[in-house]
């Protein structure tokens, strides 16, 4: 494909008027295909002027005419030999131009500021790349995409630039074009400035180097436009240095990733401060010597301040300079930015807040311009004076020079502390903050007078709104500010921005400023502006991640207490019963771990409302909601906030979440799922999963445990499940936490409802407030909270634990003997084992272990009574007990005598047992059947003849039942008819029938796995053999017991037993079984035919015919 002419090249277009030439004969195609890259930095068709004219185009043509004109009225010299005096005579052509450019309406609306940069890039870059290395034309239009402009505009120098750039008087573009120059370019165009100005030096020229430097000054990186970045991208593509020139050439592409922008070097100070010596005679008015001396102090101060770590303003003080500076301008007609929109007052007035950073300079040079800044200080001294002290003439210029000698000061002091600093500068330096000290004594305060509020605030808005520098800092004073609060600017502010105040901070702060509205004199004013500020506010809130929110409910509590917002606005308080009804409503239908987020998201809207009715309505659900208190319990643990402790009027403090439960369901709790699903949702709250806990185990106990652990207390009980489910909290916040809650008066407390347990049977039933069963729960609990203690005994002093111990078994010592041994892990080597005398008469005992104790009811012959109540204590002390028992086995009469008096001791010991307690005994009985102690004939009662079968295996099985028989005779008899109550008929019964199906269990174990498979033709009828001992041995217990309903679990015990012979009934088909079986189903109706309860006969006899 052929290509265009080098004379007219066609290069991307970036204007909507553009009128670019044909390229010759390439396809349109073409021309996409090579303009597609180049265009990457280009914004569409709808904004093209973003980056302006460079193709030939009808504002080029007018720009190219007006230049032939100058061309002409120039002549003989030529634009490029244009001298500064030259430029009255041709600039008006230009100028006219450039006026026509910026009023046309090619497109709408106008950008004139727009054009005048485009001008001044293309023309300094004709002026910079005229001077570049030679490279060839066909390359040029290829690779420079302002060429086809530029080549029509006629060859120029600096004075055109320099003066176009005064005429349009654009201050700012000239120094950012300056500084993304390759810096070699960089500082050499700034001479040639310098030097130009410093030339035939007019007012205009010192205005506009003055304001050139404080452009520089108030320079920022990585702001540059797309016009600059093309600027930049053409110089170092031409104009670098030989080392980088080794580089191949690159298009310009604007989506560059950083600021090609280097940090500014120290030596263009040098360049501008040269230049001020060499004008400082022309500057006349003394706004212009403030100007001059504030450019010169915060030149020196970034100097100065480049070796120490510089700290930004405060944002209050920050915001306060900025107001100064925009009241100033709105006073000073004069000034450029007096008729400037707020905004842009407010977004200029923040780029002198913070200077830019330099490399630090030579302390040569440095010493040199510190002397020069206080021969000016001294020269213009009393004509400043006379500025500075006249009310009528405060203006911006005087403020920024006050301003920047203050910030000079301080930096001159900071830099003087470094134990680096040369004599000579410390000295010169010391000078100068004296000099400086005297001429801000002249006038003690900063001219810049306090802006008032109302202006204040809107330039915090305009900020906020605008997200101007540091405008995520402004937003804590917006937020705080009341005398801006619920102002319609201040409401409108906060609604359009409300992404901004989504921190958890600053929602605190909107909070607080809206409580200080919530009262009778202030809400009336609001009234309007409240809702929507309280909406605002809780929106901000509900996009806050979870954590954030856990400190929002953190300040809220700790600000307003437990009522939470609801006692800030009105607002908040309204509709929310029915909004946490609805809430928990949604919940509690969707109780599953796929709602949980959810669920979360929902309580925590209502949560921040008002903590403490949410917290209530989840315990009442909790406890009254089967089966949700484990999920709202994740719920709650959600929210670690609000573990907050709150004082009562005892000073004691108080989680919000055990208040609430006391207050909540505490009294109101009665059936036993209620208190099953409490317990567990304690429990939940204690150690929650992957959460924080809400409860500790120390602030339940002394809350829930030690008030009611008093045998008249009706909800003992339940603080004794709750205590243990305390217990067992594995990995407690705070590992010593039982010593906080008086451990020792704990254990006597528990050592007195044991004691109660002594005489349960002898009390009326209306005192019991629990129970039997409850004793297993005493007495495990008692061994826990034992073992805590011993766990946690380091970070007890040990004459403390010493006295605690006197105490504690001092006060035991007052109680049922056995109590004492339950205590022995933490008597420890204290105290000996204190146990009946009579009890060393069949046990061998250590004196050194054991000593005895004088006890008038353990009289002669009580000696196997005692040491039955010590096999009942623990698993621990019934393996000690048997181990210590001494009996003769040799000699019959002595293991006779033992097993009658084994029986006595049974049946006195029967009533009291507790399940596991009745237990542990039958494991004794066994332990002594096994090893032959212990004899129990068995009689033939309910035997018509006796098969030779092998009854080994069930030997222990049907002795333990014959004892069973033997010790309901004897309790049955008449001498024992009266001695228990009928709760204690029904507490034996329960007993024998745990017995007799733990037989029954054992039974089926040995079937199943002990017989060899070869003998289970015989397995039948052995087991037979003894279901139907079992059976006769039941009823002849049910037919023993009161007629008062306690045989009842007996029937149910008969009826199970049936049922096990009934499935080896139908399973046995050996030969002659049918005679056997018929046998043995006549031999069980004869003996069921006897059951005197007709409804309990009637059944068993239902069952039987069934075989």
């Amino acid at each position: 494909m052929a290509q265009a002419a080098p004379s007219v090249p066609v290069v991307a277009s970036f204007s909507p008027s553009s009128c670019a030439l044909d390229r010759g004969a390439e396809e349109p195609g073409e021309v996409g295909r090579r303009r597609g890259p180049d265009l990457a930095h280009a914004a569409p068709s709808s904004v093209a002027m973003d980056l302006g004219p460079v193709t030939i185009c009808g504002e080029v043509t007018v720009l190219h005419g007006g230049f032939l004109l100058a061309a002409t009225l120039c002549h003989p010299k030529s634009l490029s030999e244009l001298a500064k005096s030259d430029w009255p005579k041709v600039g008006k052509s230009i100028l006219d131009a450039l006026q026509e450019i910026c009023t046309s309406y090619t497109v709408y609306p106008p950008q004139p500021t727009m054009w005048k940069k485009k001008a001044i890039v293309v023309l300094w870059s004709k002026i910079l790349l005229s001077g570049a290395p030679s490279t060839s034309t066909n390359q040029r239009w290829k690779d420079d995409i302002l060429f086809s402009v530029s080549n029509m505009i006629p060859e120029i120098n600096h004075t055109v630039l320099f003066e176009l750039l005064k005429a349009v008087n654009m201050p700012q573009l000239f120094a950012q074009l300056l500084l993304v120059l390759p810096e070699h370019i960089c500082q050499k165009e700034l001479e040639t400035f310098v030097e130009y100005i410093a030339t035939e030096t007019s007012p205009e020229d010192v205005s506009f180097f003055l304001d050139v430097w404080w452009e520089i000054l108030k320079h920022k990186e990585g702001q540059e436009d797309r016009l600059t970045l093309l600027f930049h991208s053409i110089t170092h593509q031409h104009l670098s240095e030989s080392d980088e020139m080794c580089q191949p050439p690159k298009r310009f592409k604007s989506n560059t990733q950083t600021s090609p922008v280097s940090p500014m070097a120290a030596s263009l100070f040098s360049i501008l401060m040269k230049g001020l010596k060499w004008i400082k005679d022309s500057i006349g008015p003394a706004k212009m010597k403030c100007c001059a001396l504030a450019n010169l102090v915060d030149s020196l101060s970034i100097l100065i301040t480049a070796e120490c770590q510089q700290d930004s303003l405060p944002a209050h003080v920050y915001l306060a300079k900025i107001s100064s500076v925009v009241m100033l301008w709105e006073r000073d007609c004069e000034n450029r930015f007096n008729q400037k929109e707020l905004d842009e007052k407010v977004q200029e007035a923040g780029r002198s807040m913070s200077l830019l950073s330099v490399n630090q300079l030579l302390d040569e040079s440095l010493l040199v311009d510190l002397g020069f800044l206080s021969s000016l200080l001294e020269d213009w001294s009393m004509e400043l004076q006379g500025l500075l002290s006249d009310p009528q003439q405060i203006c911006y210029e005087s403020y920024r020079l006050l301003d920047s000698l203050t910030a000079l000061q301080k930096n001159l002091v900071n830099r003087t502390q470094l134990e680096s600093q040369d004599a000579d500068m410390a000295q010169a330096m010391l000078e100068l903050e004296e000099l400086i000290a005297d001429f801000l004594e002249t006038n003690p305060k900063l001219r810049g007078r306090n802006s008032d509020s109302t202006l204040t605030a809107s330039v915090a808005m305009v900020i906020i709104e605008k997200r101007m520098d540091r405008h995520m800092e402004i937003c804590p004073i917006f937020a705080s500010e009341k005398s801006w609060a619920f102002s319609q600017d201040w409401v409108a502010c906060l609604v359009k921005n409300k992404e901004l105040f989504q921190k958890p901070e600053l929602i605190l702060q909107l909070l607080e400023t809206a409580s200080a509205f919530s009262s009778p004199a202030e809400a009336p004013k609001i009234q309007k502006q409240q809702p929507i500020v309280s909406k605002t506010i809780l929106e901000c809130y509900m996009e806050l991640s979870l954590p954030d929110k856990n400190k929002v409910i953190s300040g809220v509590l700790a600000t307003w207490g437990r009522q939470g917002l609801s006692s800030v606005l009105k607002t908040f308080s309204e509709e929310f019963q029915e909004e946490l009804n609805v809430t928990f409503n949604q919940i509690i239908q969707s109780a599953s771990g796929e709602g949980f987020q959810k669920a979360v998201a929902a309580v925590s809207r209502v949560v921040v409302l008002n903590p403490e009715a949410t917290i209530k309505k989840m315990c009442s659900l909790a406890v009254a909601n089967l089966g949700t208190h484990q999920f709202l319990a994740e719920i709650l643990c959600s929210f670690p906030a609000l573990s907050f402790q709150e004082c009562q009027d005892t000073d004691v403090s108080i989680s919000l979440v055990l208040r609430c439960l006391k207050e909540t369901v505490w009294e109101r709790i009665s059936s036993a799922k209620e208190k099953e699903q409490l317990l567990e949702f304690i429990a939940y709250l204690m150690q929650p999963s992957g959460a924080s806990p809400l409860l500790s185990p120390g602030e339940v106990t002394q809350n829930f445990v030690l008030p009611f652990l008093k045998s008249n207390d009706p909800r003992v009980e339940l603080s004794l499940q709750i205590l243990e489910k305390v217990l067992k909290v594995s990995v407690p916040s705070d590992p010593n936490w039982v010593y906080t809650c008086h451990p020792f008066p704990l254990i006597l407390c528990l050592c007195k409802l044991l004691e109660g347990f002594t005489q349960y049977w002898h009390k009326p039933k209306d005192l019991h407030s629990c129970s039997l069963q409850s004793k297993d729960l005493v007495t495990t609990t008692l061994s826990e909270l034992c073992n805590v203690m011993l766990a946690q005994k380091d970070s007890v002093s040990p004459g403390l634990w010493t006295q605690s111990v006197s105490w504690l078994h001092k006060k035991a010592a007052t109680l049922d003997w056995t109590i004492g041994l339950r205590l022995k892990d933490i008597y420890g080597d204290y105290f000996k084992n204190e146990v009946p005398a009579t009890l060393f008469e069949v046990c061998q005992l250590s004196e050194d272990e054991w000593t005895s104790r004088p006890l008038p009811s353990y009289g002669e012959g009580t000696g196997l009574l005692a040491w039955m109540e010590c096999c009942c204590i623990s698993t621990a002390m019934r393996e000690q007990m048997l181990v210590l028992l001494v009996v003769n086995v040799d000699n019959p009469e002595e293991v006779n005598l033992f097993s009658k008096g084994f029986l006595l001791a049974l049946i006195q010991v029967f009533p009291w047992c507790s399940q596991s307690e009745w237990q542990r005994l039958t494991h004794v009985v066994k332990s002594l059947l096994e090893r032959e102690v212990l004899y129990i004939p068995y009689s033939l009662e309910y035997i018509q003849y006796l098969p030779l079968l092998n009854y080994r295996p069930f030997a222990y099985h049907l002795q333990f039942s014959v004892l069973l028989l033997r010790a309901f005779q004897f309790l049955c008899s008449s001498s024992g008819a009266t001695w228990l109550s009928e709760d204690t008929w029904k507490h034996v019964a329960r007993l024998y029938c745990l017995s007799l199906s733990d037989l029954l269990s054992s039974v089926k174990n040995i079937a199943h796995c002990q017989w060899h498979p070869a003998e289970e033709k015989n397995m039948t009828r052995e087991l037979s053999f003894v279901y139907i001992q079992l059976y006769c041995h039941t009823l002849h217990v049910s037919a023993m017991l009161p007629d008062n309903g306690t045989g009842e679990t007996l029937l149910l015990l008969a009826l199970e037993i049936l049922s096990q012979y009934e499935m080896l009934y139908d399973a046995d088909e050996s030969l002659g079984s049918t005679l056997r079986k018929a046998n043995e189903k006549h031999f069980l109706e004869s003996i069921t035919e006897n059951v005197s309860n007709k409804k309990l006969r009637t059944m068993l006899l239902q069952k039987l015919s069934k075989l």
